[in-house]
């Protein structure tokens, strides 16, 4: 028998070292599908914390920085786009099985969804957890329908408008500000039993019968119900009553857009604003734009129904106690008052488009000369802005007092003998002529009204120091003469 040398059994341990290391990098991750430790998960602001747990092997396979994340799919069971629910801190989870806890994203409503398990290092990705039913309760207590009314009724071959009531009625919030929801409409069919009838946000009833409508939350459930309401058939000639609906809600922006309402069918429709006739309204629908109150006449046959809405645009009005432009003494400051009806408003101050960050009420005080700007928000439903503009210039007395005819002037913009000032007896209101001449004898100048103007433009200087001569001539007085030089 052939010996074994201690350098062959070195070389024959280092191949099966290799050889188990091999075995062991190619080793794939397994996870297996998550188990649910719920049966749906019924989420709302009060309570959003559900566990899943998973198996994966080998543990040895995972990296030092692996994470694992929980992805949910669509309300179809769908992976397409999925949404991770759950990522674990980096090295966190490193032995099997393994429990995590995940919240609902609020726009969850459905009945089909799944949940996998995904790691990072190395990648892998389990099967589909079972089929769950999820829904995040964004409004969960009673709403009203029918303005709380509790009956109604619908003129022969004619219909009754039940609409879910927005903003709500009385302290009861609308599920219609939250616009992912949708609602279920059923008909009483016992003291505890009802039957459904349509999914909308309104029910045009055409049967006798009790009616209320729920958020459709599917088997979770649910405190966001409505109030019931009993709809019967008018007799001929009766008067009833019936519901407007505004298809943007009620306040609306009228900012993003016209509201349409509606009303029950009938034979023929009159609108009214405010009291008088809309020309031309005559449709089971109408669009506007603008606040007020609106009523419709429905005519079914020999039964007339009545209804009325007051609506509300959402829109603000805004005005600001300051003209244009301002003037001021130097020195001197502004109070400046922005009157709004906007709901929450919030306020920006802007001199020369630099933000001043400590001006946020509706009073400022300015004082400095510039260009002002303020915005004003509308912080509610209906978010809107208004913005005013203004200037606050330095006020330049025109007349002020001098006592000698000035033979200097330098018209450089420097605030500093731009013009030619005189004396007060001899401007505007005095009826004094006064005329300036150039040093060629060209008259430049002449007017019985000077406001200390002179020079109204920018004089071309065609040497270092330029002379003018003027003629002043009071009223019944002897005229003064003399020169003005003109320096750079």
């Amino acid at each position: 028998m052939q010996k074994i040398t201690f350098r062959k059994f070195e070389y024959l341990f280092i191949v099966i070292v290799l050889a188990m290391l091999t075995h062991q990098a190619k080793a794939q991750l397994v996870i297996g599908s998550p188990n649910l430790q719920f049966n749906q998960a019924c989420a709302s602001d009060s309570f959003n914390a559900y566990d899943v747990s998973f198996v994966f092997n080998p543990e040895s396979a995972l990296a030092p920085n692996n994470q694992f994340l929980v992805e949910m799919s669509d309300a179809e069971g769908n992976f397409t786009t999925p949404t991770v629910v759950f990522s674990s801190s980096p090295g966190s989870i490193t032995s099997s099985p393994a429990l995590v806890t995940f919240s609902l994203p609020d726009t969850t409503a459905g009945e089909g969804y799944k949940l996998r398990v995904k790691s990072t290092a190395p990648v892998a990705t389990s099967s589909p957890s079972d089929e769950f039913s999820a829904y995040y309760k964004l409004h969960d207590t009673p709403f009203t329908i029918n303005k709380f009314v509790s009956t109604g009724a619908y003129c022969p071959n004619g219909s009754y408008l039940l609409t879910i009531d927005n903003p709500g009625f009385g302290d009861a919030t609308s599920p219609l500000l939250f616009p992912s929801l949708t609602f279920n409409w059923y008909k009483e069919t016992g003291p505890t039993t009802a039957v459904f009838v349509a999914e909308s946000e309104s029910l045009s009833v055409t049967e006798e019968g009790t009616y209320f409508a729920e958020t459709n939350y599917g088997s979770c459930p649910s405190n966001s119900f409505s109030n019931r309401v009993t709809i019967t058939e008018a007799t001929s000639g009766q008067t009833t009553t019936t519901a407007i609906e505004s298809s943007a809600g009620n306040p609306f922006c009228a900012s993003e857009g016209p509201t349409t309402l509606s009303t029950m069918n009938g034979d023929s429709f009159t609108w009214t604003k405010d009291g008088t006739v809309i020309p031309g309204a005559t449709g089971r629908t109408y669009q506007t734009s603008e606040s007020g109150v609106y009523s419709v006449t429905v005519i079914s046959g020999n039964c007339q129904a009545i209804g009325t809405i007051d609506l509300e645009s959402g829109d603000f009005t805004s005005s600001i106690d300051v003209e244009g432009v301002t003037e001021v003494p130097a020195g001197e400051t502004v109070l400046i008052t922005v009157t709004t009806t906007a709901t929450n408003p919030e306020f920006e101050w802007y001199l020369d488009d630099e933000l001043l960050p400590n001006a946020t009420g509706n009073v400022f005080e300015a004082s400095e000369f510039g260009l002002y700007r303020v915005v004003v928000f509308q912080n509610s439903d209906c978010e809107d802005t208004d913005t005013f503009t203004f200037e606050l210039r330095e006020l330049i007395d025109l007349f002020p007092e001098v006592a000698n005819i000035p033979n200097l002037i330098s018209p450089n913009g420097d605030g500093i003998n731009d013009t030619w000032v005189l004396p007060t007896e001899y401007v505007s209101g005095t009826n004094t002529e006064i005329m300036i001449l150039s040093n060629l004898g060209d008259v430049v100048y002449q007017t019985k009204e000077y406001i200390n103007n002179w020079p109204e433009e920018q004089l071309r200087l065609t040497s270092v120091n330029l002379v003018y001569y003027y003629i002043i001539t009071p009223e019944n007085q002897e005229s003064i003469k003399g020169s003005i030089t003109v320096v750079q």
